[in-house]
């Protein structure tokens, strides 16, 4: 299958793409991992998407389609792929659409997962990272640490990140549905949203969305 998933900063939509991924037997894709592997390689697209992040501005759609194309031309993807963050916006999936045209494929569902704005605001700005190892990750709620300020798995000093304040979640929301929300219309145009509530434990989500795509690939109407 090839899969786009999309949602509010908060969603889980990198928990669940990996989970997802593993289930369907593809490779997950995010655009994260694109640019890290294409500015430590040095490619050309990561020299040119670095320039533009070190001079603090946003990088072009074309250097993020690009990594998308080069990302997606790789082997791996022959039997289907999870898109994480790509495509942002019409722009990018109007792109998207013709990489895939080229190969003679198509998408087969666009995953929106979705939960409360109030939520995802608690979500983001509750989470905390440790400094020793970003991949320890905390919340003031639902998984606080047992001392705190302090990582349970190395002691390492837990912070907010900068963009994870509650001011800043907020305007990531508003930025989302400026960029995002058209992108949405153009999924349910073309009769490939699928929709889950993302509310409730991992597993439980992860099974939903597997349902709601087995559902969708056996019909011909989009999942709501």
């Amino acid at each position: 299958m090839r899969i786009v998933m999309v949602g509010l900063p908060g969603a889980g939509k990198g928990t669940q793409a990996a989970y997802l991924a593993d289930n369907l037997s593809v490779p997950r894709i995010s655009t994260g991992d694109m640019f890290r592997v294409n500015i430590s390689r040095g490619t050309e697209l990561g020299r040119r998407a670095q320039d533009y992040m070190r001079a603090g501005q946003l990088v072009p759609d074309e250097i993020t389609i690009g990594m998308a194309k080069s990302r997606m031309d790789q082997s791996d993807t022959a039997d289907g792929f999870l898109l994480d963050g790509f495509p942002r916006n019409e722009h990018q999936a109007e792109a998207l659409d013709r990489l895939l045209k080229d190969n003679g494929v198509s998408l087969d569902a666009v995953l929106d997962l979705q939960i409360p704005r109030e939520e995802a605001v608690r979500r983001v700005a509750g989470r905390r990272l440790c400094r020793t190892d970003d991949s320890h990750v905390f919340h003031m709620t639902y998984n606080p640490p047992r001392s705190a300020g302090l990582c349970d798995l190395c002691g390492g000093e837990l912070y907010q990140r900068q963009d994870d304040t509650e001011h800043t979640v907020r305007s990531r929301l508003d930025v989302y549905d400026r960029a995002t929300e058209p992108l949405i219309a153009y999924y349910r145009a073309r009769n490939l949203l699928v929709r889950i509530s993302a509310l409730g434990p991992v597993a439980e989500i992860t099974q939903r969305s597997m349902d709601a795509l087995r559902q969708h690939s056996a019909s011909d109407r989009p999942v709501s």
